[in-house]
């Protein structure tokens, strides 16, 4: 039975240019001629796609760190599976989803797997033996073998703490969360860190943590506004649903926002421009984040890749009403 290495020793092309021909891929760039004379060296040899690889590539375990029902508190992980969900459509793909407790019931004979969240590395290597072809979203990972679309954070706290700098805070605090491990200390609060110590700004009772959520950026700001009342400062906050609740705090203690108290928050939700005063906050783009994962996983399935790719995503600050 002639075989697709066959076929491109014949056309004179690779063997990854006759598999994606074949397979008809819309986003192979190759010449009408090109794909007419494999075409036709195809029918020659009687070339039959294998049965068992014409599943190949479509079960795609899909693993959230949040259920569908908690994305309502925080919508950046609504918009990054919609993104997931549309490029899978395009691409014929069947999803099947799991939450992280439900890890142990993903089956072994998956394609490939998508995870978005924040994962242990123990985590990680469980994701590794379902599957070689893994990618992972918003994991700040070393994982070898892993491909990951990922926000690079140092960037994104240096445009929020700049904007504020431009704004003559010469104070600047931090409300973010713990981690998932005890040890585990967010990249959004090390970067802080790192970079307000580096203009000698650094002081530890401006940084307060609690968790991710409106409530606890309520919760975080209150105790601000009672340990350090009267403050003129800027704060950086881990995520938009903490500014939220954070502002919600200032409107109720009638502090002035943003002459008194600025904030900028991160991700731009959609509910983000709708509060009262409309949040400042630096844009990452969610939906292409899920889009590039479907897009890792697909050419890494067509091209049988085996080096894994790091894509960082663009972000842009967005001025509102709270600097």
């Amino acid at each position: 039975m002639a075989t697709i290495k066959d076929i491109a020793k014949k056309a004179g092309v690779s063997i990854a240019t006759v598999s994606r021909v074949l397979n008809y891929d819309p986003t192979l760039s190759v010449g009408e001629e090109t794909k007419k004379r494999i075409f036709e060296i195809a029918e020659a040899v009687s070339y039959r796609k294998n049965a068992a690889r014409r599943k190949v590539y479509r079960r795609i375990a899909f693993v959230h760190w949040v259920t569908e029902t908690e994305e309502l508190s925080d919508l950046y992980y609504m918009a990054v599976r919609h993104g997931i969900e549309e490029e899978a459509s395009k691409h014929h793909l069947n999803l099947l989803k799991f939450v992280t407790t439900e890890i142990d019931q993903i089956p072994n004979d998956i394609d490939g797997l998508i995870a978005v969240g924040r994962f242990t590395k123990l985590t990680i290597s469980q994701f590794k033996s379902k599957t070689e072809h893994v990618v992972l979203i918003d994991s700040d990972t070393e994982n070898q073998g892993c491909d990951a679309v990922l926000t690079d954070f140092k960037t994104v706290i240096q445009q929020a703490v700049d904007l504020l700098l431009e704004k003559q805070f010469v104070k600047i605090g931090f409300l973010g969360g713990y981690g998932i491990e005890s040890n585990f200390t967010d990249v959004r609060e090390k970067y802080f860190r790192d970079y307000l110590s580096s203009k000698d700004l650094l002081k530890e009772s401006f940084i307060i943590l609690d968790n991710y959520h409106v409530d606890s950026g309520y919760r975080m700001m209150k105790q601000f506004l009672t340990e350090h009342p009267n403050e003129k400062i800027g704060f950086v906050t881990a995520n938009d649903p903490v500014a939220i609740g954070a502002i919600k705090a200032l409107n109720e203690e009638q502090i002035d926002i943003p002459d008194q108290v600025s904030i900028v928050g991160i991700n731009d939700i959609s509910v983000s421009k709708y509060i009262y005063p409309a949040l400042t906050t630096v844009r990452i783009e969610k939906e292409l984040m899920g889009k590039t994962a479907i897009e890792l996983l697909v050419e890494r399935l067509r091209e049988e890749r085996s080096i894994a790719k790091k894509v960082y995503i663009d972000t842009t600050v967005i001025e509102r009403q709270t600097t």
